[in-house]
């Protein structure tokens, strides 16, 4: 009779080297490429996200004012001069912190403002603006958000400078600080202005 013990006797490790090595080790590099990723994103710096917009025209759109204003924003408000345009809204926090740079900035008059109100009630909108002052030349009451998406926004605040031709030159995502303006928002909009001002004949 033969002996079948050696048929039946069960596999040893050696059976096994490569998928039990990939059993430990495949889960430990899907969390060590996981934990990469979040730690990239949380150091990134949301600022610098690129928009697919940049240098295209601004999006085709009429709003009607901000309650309590006279002056809407629309896309033929944004030909003929360089603008900064400004998305904002009486419910964001970071909006209330940029709000002293913009009313220094229309005070000093170097460059035209306009807001873009994003979905807000418009008593609410009013009553932040008339609170803590208005800095913008137009605004323009975006209730349902659609102009802010066609404008590519992640969330407010954001702003946009806007050249003489009405296309997007920049976008600056987050509240705006005196270092952002002045360092980078400003020199922008006068490179700009002494372009346009070549290309007169």
């Amino acid at each position: 009779m033969v002996n079948n013990m050696a048929s039946t006797k069960p596999k040893t490790d050696a059976a096994y080297p490569v998928s039990r090595r990939l059993m430990v080790i495949l889960p430990v590099a899907v969390f060590a490429g996981l934990a990469f990723v979040l730690a990239w994103g949380l150091n990134r710096n949301a600022a610098d996200i690129p928009s697919a917009l940049i240098g295209k025209p601004v999006p085709e759109f009429s709003l009607s004012p901000v309650e309590g204003r006279k002056l809407g924003l629309s896309s033929t408000n944004l030909v003929g001069e360089i603008s900064l345009v400004n998305v904002f809204a009486s419910w964001c926090v970071a909006c209330r912190e940029e709000h002293p740079v913009f009313m220094r900035l229309a005070l000093d008059k170097r460059v035209p403002l306009h807001g873009l109100n994003y979905k807000d009630r418009p008593e609410d909108a009013a009553k932040w603006l008339n609170t803590l002052g208005d800095p913008y030349t137009r605004t323009g009451a975006d209730l349902n958000g659609r102009v802010a998406i066609d404008w590519g926004v992640y969330g407010v605040p954001e702003t946009f400078v806007v050249s003489v031709d009405g296309r997007i030159a920049y976008k600056h995502i987050g509240p705006v600080t005196e270092a952002a303006l002045n360092g980078t928002i400003l020199p922008l909009v006068e490179r700009l202005r002494a372009e346009a001002k070549e290309r007169q004949p």
